[in-house]
């Protein structure tokens, strides 16, 4: 078959993420103690396979794989986990209607194998069981209240005290004990539902909780004390990165719409952060506390 240029790179292109893909998922297998998790992420690796064949049947020719790619996410598959890894995978190689149209029209049948072999990779991700997964709901709860309640309470405290050192006294103190309070808060109410993962998904709350705290109270800990409105920014630049991060990984894994729950977290723990600031002005005003 004569491919035009554009199109015989378009499919070369496809063939190297395939055979990267292909070759990732059996790395990662290798890694995974699960056996089923294990045998599902070798038939997708089979699958990925598969495409490159489907692939090189247009090209003719035999692409080298992404090895740069394979060890990064390799490396990241312990911080992040693999249904993370695989979904955000999959969602890279998601053709575009103008890639698919283009190659369509001088090959017809690729766009056809390429969604019927799509169908079958879907269902053997749906398959995939991980642990950190399952306590999404528990990370959310710890890190969502962490810096709504945080946030709000340093920017509160931040101007009224003026000091970064004694900002980071009280936070830790506030922050420390919120984190046993979150933590065994969500453990009564899964045990109110009988839940038998009360304990994990009380400790999964907790770490969110106290992560979250650290990460927030380390610019008041390493800036001198009359830094505190730099620590201030610094503290807020970390929530939005904070949000960020967290709700890009909820999106991936979830197969959800990202802007939107970025919005509302950022709306609801900024939103916060600005009414206590309000509230710890008025009060060192009426209070009539001057440091």
């Amino acid at each position: 078959m004569n491919l035009s240029k554009e199109n015989f790179k378009r499919i070369l292109k496809f063939q190297k993420a395939e055979i990267t893909a292909s070759i990732l998922y059996k790395k990662v297998a290798v890694m995974t103690k699960n056996t089923k998790n294990k045998q599902v992420l070798l038939e997708i690796s089979q699958a990925e396979y598969e495409h490159y064949k489907t692939w090189r049947q247009f090209t003719q020719q035999e692409t080298k794989p992404d090895w740069f790619t394979i060890y990064l996410y390799t490396a990241l598959f312990f911080v992040l986990g693999q249904t993370f890894i695989i979904k955000y995978l999959e969602k890279g190689e998601e053709f575009t209607q103008q890639e698919l149209k283009s190659i369509s029209a001088q090959v017809p049948i690729a766009e056809t194998i390429m969604q019927q072999e799509e169908k079958h990779e879907d269902k053997l991700i749906a398959m995939i069981d991980e642990e950190r997964v399952k306590y999404v709901g528990a990370v959310v709860l710890g890190l969502n209240d962490a810096l709504v309640e945080l946030t709000g309470t340093i920017a509160g405290i931040t101007f009224a005290m003026m000091n970064t050192k004694l900002v980071a006294l009280a936070a830790i103190i506030t922050g420390g004990a919120a984190t046993l309070s979150m933590a065994a808060s969500n453990y009564l109410a899964q045990r109110a539902d009988r839940s038998e993962d009360a304990i994990k998904s009380s400790v999964y709350t907790g770490v969110a909780y106290l992560i979250t705290v650290i990460l927030l109270v380390l610019p008041y800990l390493c800036l001198p004390d009359q830094y505190y409105t730099a620590a201030f920014a610094i503290m807020i630049i970390l929530v939005v990165l904070i949000i960020y991060s967290f709700n890009f990984y909820i999106a991936v894994v979830q197969s959800t719409p990202f802007w939107p729950r970025f919005i509302e977290m950022s709306v609801i723990s900024l939103g916060v952060a600005v009414l206590s600031f309000l509230i710890g002005i008025a009060a060192k005003y009426f209070l009539g506390i001057n440091m």
